[in-house]
């Protein structure tokens, strides 16, 4: 027998002190024995077992705590199931426990008000029956009934919509039944007439003694104030009041026997198409809608009597549908819905649309995506490239380059990625389009950020990770002849853009086997021109140098491009100099990441330059390393020798005493 153990319920528990072979004692190891907390006796009577063979007594004094359930489900009092009994309780089904729950109200079966009622007689609730399954969604969705929706599907808002309906729902039927009673303009007793006739008798008050004026307005002002209530709301809840709303107007009818034009909030026939014009709340399965969802109405019109119908709607109801769509994943849908939708609320429906290249991608179609960045919906409205932000025009970069999009629904949500989609936009296609986009966009433009990202995507692999993460690649260098072709004709490529011009790029040099590094060194001029324009704008020059990668041919040939401007290279060098100071860390996480090949090849590339401002850079990144050794484990095996090679005459005096304490250090490493 093994030690005793003593829990602090004062439950006895005997555990085997022969644990060489747990498993395979275990079976018959165990007696469990059910006994009360407060019955000695039974405690007595239970320690007294004990199974011989493997001399053990187990002894639970403890009862299992009962959990909140159905009460269909409960251990302690039987269940008798039938289809749909509401008029008495079946056999002991009406019994409880004190965690029963109601299957119909969703609450404690003792709170239950329609418990044993009969005509309801929830206590014979259960979920294996239709019936009793419908009863439950109705109780627990409430007036969303009308709505068809699956009580999953409810959330806050919805709910919260539904509550504001229901309140209305009810002042509503109050007021249409007053007006369904009318207003007596005259009765018999209120006889005007001079000769003050018999009533009944009189041939003036006869003709009025019978009519009823039935006067509208409190109902038209009740329903105007709820709409604009609603318009306050959250589209999910908007679009739940507003489509109440019209559901319930539509079903009034006027008792009047007679026309009574008495004004177009007074009188039904005027003040109900009014309302439902300004709600303008077509069902899912409206005929306009449903061709226009399917594609088979790109404009959203239509003729019907010989007028003309549009899809036009408020912009709460657009709202909705536009969530509901992106919850279903009908991406397609929703941009056709988009694109032909029409509402008085221009600037809501435009950032709407500025979604429509982001649900493309999502859908798979990654070039049109590309393509509607630069699409105007109409003559007044600018293009959504407009109002990208660099965060936006960076994550449209990796989709198009990749094929894959973000899980979530948002820029924002980029943690987790959906890989391969769709086919990615070709090259050439790319760099036209993105680089029209910058041209388009003063603020991307300005923006290094934007350029670094372009340089990024262009020397990375079309493979993205699962957590959005790119894998850059080191491209071959073109020969010169190739790299003076696309140079010539870089100038009048890149002006064309800028006019928005449709550029055909020429075959001979961006459709050949050089078709990315010609995008490549395109995208290189586009960097060079917008350095010689808007410098004096950008943050910073770093991220942009670091973009290149392992590149160090293409980044070269940048520098060098910098080389005939004077001026903007010394501003260029300058902002490199302060981006090390306030930027150390980030270069410093790159470094261990590349390791010293890459640092000593960045080195040897400025100190390679005869410019003695681009050498400078080279003895600035130095310093970092020198300043950051404990950072820099690496240090150690940089190219020691290779560096030498640079103590020569060209370097300028400064610089050469700086290299040579740079390489003292790492000598003594």
């Amino acid at each position: 027998m093994g030690p005793e153990r003593e829990d602090s319920e004062g439950s006895v528990i005997l555990i085997s002190d022969d644990e060489t072979d747990t498993e395979a004692t275990l079976g018959n190891s165990v007696v469990l024995i059910e006994s009360s907390e407060n019955s000695d006796l039974e405690q007595k009577k239970s320690e007294e077992i004990v199974d011989e063979e493997s001399e053990l007594v187990v002894t639970f004094c403890k009862q299992g705590m009962v959990m909140p359930h159905a009460r269909h489900d409960c251990m302690t009092h039987p269940f008798e199931r039938t289809e749909s009994e509401t008029c008495i309780p079946v056999k002991q089904n009406s019994d409880m426990c004190g965690q029963c729950y109601c299957y119909v109200c969703d609450k404690l079966a003792s709170e239950c008000q329609y418990w044993m009622t009969s005509a309801s007689c929830h206590c014979n609730a259960h979920n294996k029956s239709r019936f009793w399954k419908d009863q439950r969604n109705f109780t627990l969705t409430g007036v969303l009934v009308i709505f068809n929706l699956e009580p999953t599907e409810i959330d806050t808002d919805l709910r919260h919509g539904g509550e504001l309906l229901f309140k209305f729902l009810r002042e509503l039927s109050i007021q249409y039944n007053n007006y369904l009673s009318g207003e007596i303009v005259l009765s018999l007793q209120d006889c005007v007439c001079p000769s003050k006739q018999t009533p009944g008798q009189c041939s003036v008050c006869s003709q009025f003694q019978n009519e009823v004026i039935y006067r509208y307005s409190d109902v038209f002002n009740l329903v105007s104030s709820f709409i604009n209530k609603a318009e306050k709301e959250k589209p999910k809840s908007a679009a739940v009041m507003l489509l109440g709303v019209a559901r319930e107007i539509a079903l009034h009818k006027d008792p009047a026997q007679s026309w009574q034009n008495l004004g177009p909030s007074e009188s039904l026939k005027l003040a109900v198409p009014f309302l439902m014009s300004s709600l303008n709340i077509p069902s899912w399965d409206h005929r306009l809608l449903t061709t226009v969802l399917r594609g088979q109405n790109v404009t959203g019109e239509q003729k019907k009597n010989g007028k003309k119908e549009f899809l036009w709607e408020v912009l709460t109801v657009i709202k909705a549908r536009t969530e509901k769509m992106e919850t279903m994943g009908q991406y397609k849908e929703l941009v056709r819905y988009l694109r032909a939708v029409k509402c008085n609320e221009g600037i809501g429906l435009r950032d709407l649309r500025d979604k429509i290249p982001f649900y493309l991608c999502k859908s798979g179609d990654f070039t049109s995506a590309a393509y509607s960045l630069l699409l105007p919906f109409n003559n007044l409205a600018c293009c959504t490239a407009c109002r990208l932000t660099p965060l936006q025009f960076e994550s449209y970069l990796k989709m198009f380059w990749t094929g894959s999009v973000p899980a979530g629904m948002d820029f924002h949500d980029s943690d987790e990625w959906i890989l391969n989609i769709g086919s990615p936009v070709k090259c050439c296609t790319l760099i036209k389009q993105v680089l029209r986009v910058l041209y388009s966009n003063q603020s991307l433009y300005r923006n290094s950020r934007c350029w670094s990202a372009l340089i990024t995507i262009l020397v990375s692999s079309p493979i993205l990770e699962q957590n959005g993460l790119l894998t850059t690649l080191t491209l071959r260098e073109p020969p010169p002849f190739f790299r003076q072709m696309v140079c010539d004709v870089s100038f009048g490529i890149l002006e064309e853009l800028r006019l928005k011009v449709n550029v055909s790029l020429p075959s001979d040099v961006f459709y050949g086997s050089l078709n990315l590094e010609a995008c490549f060194l395109l995208t290189i001029q586009a960097v060079l021109q917008m350095l010689l324009t808007d410098l004096p704008w950008l943050t910073s020059f770093l991220e942009i140098m670091l973009a290149f990668g392992k590149n160090f041919w293409a980044l070269k040939l940048f520098l060098e491009g910098l080389l005939s401007q004077m001026p903007v290279l010394h501003d260029v060098v300058s902002m490199i100099a302060r981006d090390l100071s306030y930027q150390k860390n980030t270069l410093l996480k790159l470094w261990q990441t590349l390791g010293p090949d890459y640092v000593g090849e960045l080195l040897c590339l400025f100190l390679s330059f005869r410019n003695s401002q681009l050498q400078s850079v080279g003895i600035y990144l130095s310093h970092v390393v020198i300043e950051n050794l404990n950072q820099c484990p690496w240090a150690k095996s940089l190219d020691v020798f290779r560096l030498k090679a640079f103590r020569r005459p060209h370097l300028e005096t400064a610089n050469y005493l700086q290299l040579n304490k740079f390489v003292s250090i790492l000598e003594n490493l």
